[in-house]
């Protein structure tokens, strides 16, 4: 059996390791996720969502997402294997009494439209996208030419207001197409130049650098647009990971303090990081090494991160 994982997988794997995204993004994220994914229910008189998936990953990201931005929510993690030959895992959120988040996150199952409380701003706009995508998305492998990324819902309204999304984002200019298939709309685009600008607006900068490394492979034109392209991925990439790590340095630092982590090596690396977001893993090992006066590598340094951000789960009472 071919466990290899999908373009798609990947994609949305990316999009849910991002730990250090602002509320505003992640509430337009589980907004659009929980719209098209839902499942509604009636208990009590009460409303109660169940949002489902095959991905443990993406389980464990929305579950986690929505502890954070409240803790007074009622949420419940389950799974369950399917009773067919392929024993699949499905991964259950129940969402208990949602009436108050599905108000927060401005959601609503009875309208199309997409509220202007959720989505104002281009970082807001990346974050429903990239919520719409994690929930119903698909894209072709970039090793075909067959170019073809695709989001569906079953309401017809919806599937216009969410394409006019597309072009109210300010950074890239992006259009789409919407088509019926069966009892569900899809919105869509083929032109790999597309593709490759979508996975930039919702954050996946890895993945676009692996979709346009492959196409540059197999057709090796000089396409101006794709180097643009992975030069913004190599910067997005550097630059959000040094923001999540200052963030949770920030926050190490205000309950516990960094002078008492009791390792030169590490406290050290806080400052450097809290200096300067630009500098890349080398930038820093090099820094430490000439401070120190011994040789740290690259490799220390992301383990020393690793373990920074271990203690910042630890100290938000998150579990791994």
């Amino acid at each position: 059996m071919d466990n290899k994982i999908t373009f798609s997988q990947t994609v949305k794997e990316e999009l849910v390791s991002e730990v250090a995204l602002s509320n505003e993004r992640k509430e337009a994220l589980l907004s659009a996720y929980i719209r098209i994914n839902a499942s509604l229910g009636f208990v009590n008189k009460k409303t109660e969502v169940i949002l489902k998936t095959e991905n443990a990953k993406i389980a464990k990201f929305i579950y986690t997402s929505i502890k954070e931005i409240g803790d007074e929510y009622q949420i419940e993690l389950k799974f369950d294997k399917s009773k067919n030959r392929k024993k699949k895992t499905y991964y259950q959120i129940f969402i208990y009494d949602a009436d108050n988040l599905l108000n927060r996150l401005h959601v609503s199952f009875m309208e199309g439209k997409i509220s202007k409380d959720i989505v104002y701003n281009d970082e807001t706009i990346s974050g429903y996208l990239a919520g719409a995508f994690l929930a119903s998305g698909s894209i072709n492998s970039p090793e075909t030419s067959n170019y073809h990324l695709e989001i569906t819902t079953v309401s017809e309204n919806y599937a216009k207001w969410l394409s006019k999304l597309f072009l109210k984002y300010k950074k890239i200019e992006m259009s789409t197409k919407i088509v019926k298939r069966r009892d569900k709309y899809v919105i869509y685009f083929k032109k790999g130049d597309q593709i490759s600008n979508f996975l930039i607006m919702i954050g996946a900068a890895n993945s676009c650098m692996e979709f346009e490394n492959a196409r540059a492979y197999r057709d090796y034109t000089n396409n101006t647009n794709r180097l643009i392209n992975l030069d913004i991925a190599n910067m997005s990439k550097t630059t959000e990971v040094a923001k999540r790590q200052i963030k949770e340095i920030k926050y190490i630092d205000d309950k516990l303090g960094i002078h008492n982590l009791h390792n030169p090596k590490k406290e050290l690396l806080c400052y450097f990081r809290l200096d300067n977001e630009s500098l890349s893993m080398l930038d820093l090992a090099n820094k430490l090494s000439e401070e120190l006066g011994i040789i740290i590598t690259k490799s220390n340094v992301n383990h020393m991160f690793r373990d920074l951000h271990t203690l910042y789960l630890h100290l938000k009472g998150i579990k791994l």
